[in-house]
């Protein structure tokens, strides 16, 4: 087998917020990846070019960059291509196709939080693919940072996992991503390393331990395709890793798809990573990471290979879905009519509305193009798609991205996509780890008590801070964030990962106020407001347009009560002898996305509009809604 030395593939795992995409700007900075003028001008997190991943501070998609290192002692120019991979499970078919593309991993962990879920998911995938490790231990200067007991845990997590004697002799890296500072030696907690100033260290370890690829000089040509992306002039891109052979620019090569049928096709463009760009080649060798152009249809995880002698390389396979839920067109009676119901106003902003079924049907199937962890099934209505994918951040992701691209939807309460084994339906269960102060820790196990929680682990650190592992359904965990913030006043952290399936865990409640349903069309009033505020909690600002069957608030008791919110007060050329009563209204609670489809229960539905998130009453009718209820109720 021969060797490139030229080129190092490596991919940077870690938990959300550990600082990945920190140490890849680092990186790309040391290794003159630009300018001097311009690295002056650079942004945070470079790697995050996605407005979303912006606004929520984490990775999404992952992506691929390469830095050009110069070794210190003038040898050869060598090629380190870096995948920055998501944190977050819902986002763990991203990670398994990155793991694909390479030949070792960068574990990353804090100082002070060590290993948690989302590292013991990335890092059971890495043992899985056999892949050797390099640990970094990052935010070194942090004040609570305890070095020892994170390292001491990230190796009682690697024999959890059942590593070998090979893959848990790894090197530690100490590094400081955000000054840029990396060292093999350990500093005091709470400070920078202090014998070197810069990533130096860092950068000679994966060129000692990422193994170089090997090839078979002999064997025909074979490249996987990982990734996939589009260009508004090429049309759709395929990223690819070649395994064996040489693709050239302008070749005719085979086309293995996923069903095994083959293909004769011409690459029209080569192009290769360089810092954050795509630059033009004319070649791309054995280990080489590269994306091509000109196969239309082409899907992630087939391969292009040697037209005389094909060859198809293993199809990537990532987890089974855990979470579904009903995204249709929006049939709410404000459709199309812009964010205040007053359709002349909006005229303009409505005229790219995309309302229909066929638009919403070719953006579903758009997404799966590049989205391998998501599946789209049809439902009994024409106007309606069942929607699975791995955890409901994900899910409200996709939503989040159809909405600013002007789609207006509705969409049902999460549900979990069920098993059956052996004859018995079995779901998904998380490992959910909590990091809460003491005081409220009987807060958090009351709340997963009522969700059928599993106590596993209890560790305190003696810091004040309680760290507990819960072993829960993953129905339990729809609409847990928000309670639990309120419950541990803001101050908890929780993570979850998926861990598998149990058998059906029974009935669960986890809402116990009703709703406050509008009973009637119209502008919601101050008036009212006032009135109604003492019922519960209100979701509406005074003059929201509103319609029947929308719920406006959250109501004190277990059952929804039908409310009029646009009643005016009565005009009279009296004076009235309590003269006008002021008085103020609560600020209403505004709901986010994510909040509504948690605030949801089973015949409710959220609407979904570039300007409003609104939830609503499945059946919109007040008199349908109570004889299904008397129906319901006596059989």
């Amino acid at each position: 087998m021969a060797t490139r030395h030229d080129i190092r593939n490596v991919a940077i795992v870690a938990h959300v917020d550990h600082g990945k995409t920190t140490l890849v700007d680092a990186m790309l900075k040391q290794a003159g990846a630009f300018a001097a003028h311009a690295a002056e001008s650079l942004d945070d997190r470079m790697m995050d070019s996605n407005d979303l991943e912006r606004e929520k501070g984490i990775t999404i998609l992952a992506k691929n960059t390469a830095v050009k290192y110069h070794p210190k002692d003038g040898g050869d120019v060598i090629t380190i291509n870096i995948i920055d991979t998501p944190g977050h499970a819902d986002f763990g078919g991203e990670v398994e196709r990155g793991l694909s593309m390479v030949d070792a991993v960068v574990l990353l962990v804090d100082a002070s939080e060590g290993p948690l879920p989302q590292t013991r998911f990335v890092l059971r995938k890495a043992l899985q693919a056999r892949l050797p490790v390099i640990l970094c231990i990052n935010k070194t200067d942090r004040p609570d940072s305890r070095i020892d007991e994170v390292v001491n845990e990230a190796y009682d997590l690697f024999l959890d996992l059942d590593a070998d004697e090979d893959q848990i002799e790894f090197p530690i890296v100490y590094a400081c991503a955000r000054d840029g500072v990396a060292s093999l030696t350990k500093p005091e907690d709470g400070t920078v390393p202090a014998d070197s100033d810069s990533l130096e260290p860092f950068f000679s370890t994966i060129l000692s331990h990422v193994p170089a690829p090997e090839y078979d000089e002999e064997a025909p040509l074979q490249a996987h395709v990982t990734n996939l992306d589009a260009d508004n002039f090429l049309g759709r891109i395929a990223l690819l890793r070649v395994e064996q052979g040489e693709l050239r620019k302008g070749q005719t090569v085979t086309w293995i798809k996923r069903d095994g049928t083959m293909a004769n096709v011409r690459i029209t463009e080569l192009l290769m990573t360089e810092a954050l760009t795509r630059k033009p080649a004319e070649v791309a060798g054995p280990g080489d990471i590269c994306a091509v152009a000109g196969i239309p249809e082409i899907m992630i995880g087939e391969t292009l290979a040697d037209t005389e002698n094909p060859v198809a390389l293993p199809l990537i396979t990532v987890d089974e879905p855990a979470i579904s839920m009903t995204i249709g067109t929006n049939t709410s009676p404000l459709v199309g009519r812009g964010g205040t119901g007053k359709g002349a106003d909006n005229k303009a902003a409505v005229k790219d509305r995309k309302v229909t079924a066929r638009q919403v049907k070719d953006r579903l199937d758009r997404e799966l193009i590049g989205n391998v962890s998501l599946r789209v099934l049809d439902t009994e209505r024409p106007d309606a798609w069942e929607v699975q994918g791995r955890g409901e951040l994900a899910l409200a992701i996709l939503v989040e991205q159809m909405r600013r691209e002007g789609f207006e939807l509705t969409i049902g309460k999460p549900q979990v996509v069920t098993q059956l084994i052996d004859g018995k339906v079995h779901e998904p269960v998380e490992r959910m780890t909590i990091d809460v102060p003491e005081e409220h820790m009987g807060a958090v196990t009351q709340l997963m008590g009522v969700r059928k929680g599993r106590m596993d682990n209890m560790s305190n650190h003696g810091s004040g801070w309680v760290r507990l592992e819960f072993v829960v359904p993953s129905r339990g965990l729809i609409g847990f964030r928000t309670e639990f913030l309120t419950g541990t006043r803001g101050t908890g952290i929780a993570h979850s990962i998926h861990e598998g399936h149990e058998p059906w865990f029974g009935t669960l409640t986890t809402r116990n106020n009703g709703s406050l349903v509008a009973d009637r069309s119209g502008a919601v009033t101050a008036f009212a407001m006032t009135n109604l505020q003492e019922r519960g909690v209100l979701f509406t600002d005074p003059g929201t347009e509103v319609y029947e069957g929308m719920i406006v608030g959250e109501n004190s008791r277990s059952d929804d009560m039908d409310v009029n919110i646009t009643k005016e007060k009565k005009l009279t050329n009296m004076r009235s002898s309590s003269a006008d009563t002021f008085e103020a209204i609560v600020p209403p609670r505004k709901l986010s996305l994510e909040q509504s489809l948690e605030f949801c229960r089973d015949d409710e539905c959220v609407e979904v509009t570039p300007e409003a998130v609104r939830i609503r009453k499945v059946v919109l009718d007040q008199k349908e809604r109570g004889r299904s209820a008397s129906r319901a109720k006596h059989g």
